[in-house]
């Protein structure tokens, strides 16, 4: 044990953005199948509970992403640098993640990719986390907002192909949002443990792994 060596991988801002964050998308998918599916998912009581209860939600997780994004881009300024692949990502660093995720690992073999503070993510999950973060949740965000507001902003609605348009837009977004959610936490289970990648969300905190 005392030999055991630990880097500080995630500061408590992100620890507390991060459980916040997850929270507030599992409601998001909760009550989003109840809405959804009333007549087969009833957790909430009420229809109208459900609606109140993934809106305050969506409130919540809207305001996250925007403090996440601030403590990225004005405390830490690292945020080109861990969420936007490199040239080595891209040409190499993706398709030896894969092979890794897909094989090497269910033969004992150690992960290509060495966490460190200033390189925490790997070349497969910077893809990800670029599409999720930057694409999916803020469409996700935007549609929510028109939806919570469709009178007054009914102009906007009209614009982008009327109110089924919108319905089915924000639906298939959630869907694949709740997606990456299963694929994160299974993911997240490749350390060399089980709960590995888990303690830095609570600790901050991850052991070093001799490569």
């Amino acid at each position: 044990m005392a030999d055991k060596k630990y880097i500080y991988l995630q500061p408590t801002p992100i620890r507390i953005w991060h459980w916040l964050n997850a929270l507030g998308i599992v409601t998001l998918c909760v009550t989003g199948g109840q809405i959804r599916f009333p007549e087969y998912v009833n957790i909430f009581g009420t229809y109208k509970a459900a609606i109140e209860l993934h809106n305050t939600a969506g409130i919540v997780v809207a305001i996250s992403f925007f403090l996440w994004a601030f403590y990225y881009l004005v405390v830490a300024r690292s945020m080109v640098k861990l969420y936007i692949p490199n040239k080595d990502d891209i040409q190499h660093g993706i398709l030896r993640q894969a092979k890794f995720y897909f094989l090497l690992f269910f033969l004992g073999r150690p992960n290509p990719h060495h966490t460190t503070p200033d390189d925490k993510f790997n070349p497969m999950q910077k893809s990800a986390y670029l599409a999720i973060m930057f694409i999916l949740v803020p469409l996700v965000i935007v549609t929510g907002i028109l939806l919570m507001n469709v009178a007054p902003l009914r102009e906007a609605v009209l614009m982008i192909g009327g109110l089924k348009l919108l319905v089915g837009t924000h639906f298939l977004l959630a869907c694949s949002l709740c997606a990456f959610l299963f694929t994160h936490v299974y993911l997240a289970t490749l350390g060399h443990t089980p709960f590995a990648h888990f303690k830095p969300m609570w600790t901050g905190w991850e052991e070093e792994v001799d490569h």
